[in-house]
């Protein structure tokens, strides 16, 4: 069975459903936090099921919290989402999709305060950064590290940059997307913000090629 790990929102929407109808295979959704079922519920009805976290980051959820559960219910783990070229293209598209990068590209992903918990956001910055080479590309963060997406604006601001975009490097819609809105909303010169990634084409295959890559490791054991 395919178990996808997703962190959860206080406000969700139908972005994660979308995902997994795009699978075209059968999987089941475990929460990490807030909603439920839970990850440890999801598991001990699924025991030695494969568990791909749908998490953009190298943090403590997907290095300590998802193992650790997993390891009691005899399940694999995939490796994360993170560094991922497909997770940038699909930031990428969004972005051109909310009106191109302007004149500045903010992108903007969850933050963590562990080791390589912030290397995906980085590196959708610097595939981004290649594509508009003649626009600067900065990474900023929602919680947790720094700079954050208000100061990167601001920096922006003061180095004269009037359009600026955010490059949405988050999943679903929740507090984090409704804060990136209310940043577009009250400083000026952030021309759009682009949607979040969950429900593009790309990460359903990515989440396969995840799934496909320990199988045959699982169903010989």
């Amino acid at each position: 069975m395919l178990v996808i790990a997703v962190h959860g929102s206080s406000a969700p929407g139908a972005t994660i459903a979308r995902l997994v109808r795009a699978l075209d295979r059968p999987a089941l959704i475990a929460h990490l936090d807030v909603q439920r079922p839970s990850l440890a519920d999801v598991l001990a009805r699924n025991p030695g099921a494969v568990v791909v976290p749908l998490l953009l980051g190298e943090g403590y959820h997907r290095r300590v919290d998802v193992p650790a559960v997993a390891r009691r219910f005899h399940c694999t783990v995939t490796a994360g989402l993170a560094g991922e070229p497909d997770v940038a293209r699909a930031v990428h598209d969004r972005l051109l999709t909310a009106g191109g990068p302007g004149d500045a590209v903010v992108v903007a992903g969850a933050g963590s305060t562990r080791p390589h918990g912030n290397d995906g956001t980085r590196a959708v910055a610097r595939e981004l950064s290649a594509a508009h080479p003649d626009i600067p590309v900065l990474d900023a963060y929602c919680s947790a590290a720094h700079p954050s997406v208000r100061e990167r604006v601001e920096q922006l601001r003061g180095a004269g940059f009037r359009r600026i975009t955010i490059a949405t490097h988050l999943l679903a819609p929740g507090r984090f997307t409704h804060a990136l809105d209310e940043i577009r909303e009250a400083i000026p010169g952030v021309h759009a913000v682009s949607a979040p990634i969950a429900d593009h084409p790309l990460l359903a295959r990515l989440v396969l090629n995840r799934y496909e890559s320990v199988r045959p490791e699982v169903l010989a054991a």
